[in-house]
């Protein structure tokens, strides 16, 4: 139950963010809305608004628009924007002339297309950021201690927390990496003795540290400190972060099309178990997740493949491009095409999933 409740409420949030960043930039643009929904399947309540008035209805900015309805379905997962002039009117909507999607300029649906990922890659941002000013992360580049593991020979040497680690038999060290392969190494040939920083005064500190069992590897039972940072540092080095989740994933779904090595991909039986799991770990856990998925909702979207806002893209470039506009029957057939072929890639990962939690131990 847990599982389905995050799962829904990560899918939720991710989706109507798309679903929000396709409206608003359509409203202000002056295109019809026919509907905003949250949720699929049936309907279980709307709310019909009428135009809100504006001096020209196809003025961009004016925010006029016929009666667009404001939809709650009954299963609650994602949702939907239904824009007019796309080929999903249903039975007595009509295209305000001049409002309709595919009458616009091709910047204007580039950017109405685009703005879906852009609104999901500025909610990873903003989680991101409350990550760092509220959590704060692992500072990699100190060696400030930040938790003493039970159990190891750190606990039992005497280490506190917010000791800083100077020297590993007696040799310099400045940032965690450099002080744990230095222990290691330092380990295999007896006891070691550390050079600590404690409360402006600087302590030694011997041990040996045998090899652990569970990790292979000799361990010392000590963490990294959390650095916070101010809110202004917060969103300064949360662009450093997605930046950085940007480039992995993209580097792992080439080297999954690639079949460069073996990548795990999952579908929503996988993420639904991810996301209990993160629920369970906590608030911060669940938060970095929600960005995560966020992050990937609006890279994904982008690739340029039909049916996905990508492949959209790309036919509005290549019109840009040579000025000439492929026939909308064309563009249709080809984009149900790769819907096609996106349910189907969709049902195969999903029953990768289910082979994954019944019959792989």
């Amino acid at each position: 139950m847990v599982s389905f409740i995050s799962f829904v409420i990560v899918i939720g949030i991710c989706v109507l963010v798309h679903e929000y960043g396709h409206y608003i930039t359509a409203r202000l643009l002056g295109v019809q809305v026919h509907e905003f929904a949250l949720g699929m399947g049936p309907v279980v309540k709307q709310i019909r608004q009428n135009d809100t008035g504006g001096s020209n209805p196809g003025e961009a900015g004016s925010f006029a628009k016929p009666r667009m309805l404001w939809s709650l379905r009954l299963f609650p997962v994602g949702g939907f924007c239904r824009l007019a002039g796309m080929g999903e009117e249903s039975d007595g909507e009509t295209v305000a002339p001049g409002m309709g999607f595919n009458e616009q300029r091709a910047w204007k649906r580039f950017f109405i297309l685009l703005d879906g990922s852009l609104g999901n890659v500025v909610l990873a941002l903003i989680l991101t950021a409350a990550f760092l000013y509220g959590h704060g992360v692992l500072n990699m580049n100190d060696t400030k201690i930040g938790t003493l593991m039970e159990g190891f020979p750190a606990q039992q040497a005497g280490f506190q927390e917010g000791d800083r680690i100077l020297e590993v038999n007696g040799k310099p060290v400045s940032e965690w990496r450099e002080m744990s392969n230095s222990l290691r190494t330092a380990a295999k040939q007896g006891n070691v003795t550390f050079t600590v920083e404690r409360n402006a005064q600087v302590v030694k500190i011997e041990t040996a540290i045998p090899e652990s069992e569970e990790h292979g590897y000799p361990m010392l039972g000590i963490t990294p400190a959390l650095e916070r940072y101010t809110a202004l540092g917060a969103v300064q080095n949360a662009a450093g972060y997605i930046w950085d989740m940007t480039v992995l994933m993209l580097r792992g779904i080439w080297d999954w099309i690639v079949q460069k090595q073996e990548v795990d991909v999952t579908g929503p039986i996988g993420i639904a178990s991810m996301s209990g799991r993160a629920m369970r770990e906590g608030v911060w856990s669940f938060v970095t997740f929600v960005a995560l998925i966020s992050l990937n909702l609006g890279l994904l979207n982008l690739f340029p493949f039909p049916a996905l806002d990508g492949g959209r893209i790309v036919f509005v470039l290549l019109e840009m491009l040579f000025r000439r506009r492929l026939p909308e029957k064309v563009e249709n057939w080809i984009h149900t095409t790769g819907f096609v072929l996106l349910i189907s890639l969709m049902l195969f990962i999903t029953w990768q999933d289910i082979y994954r939690l019944f019959f792989v131990e």
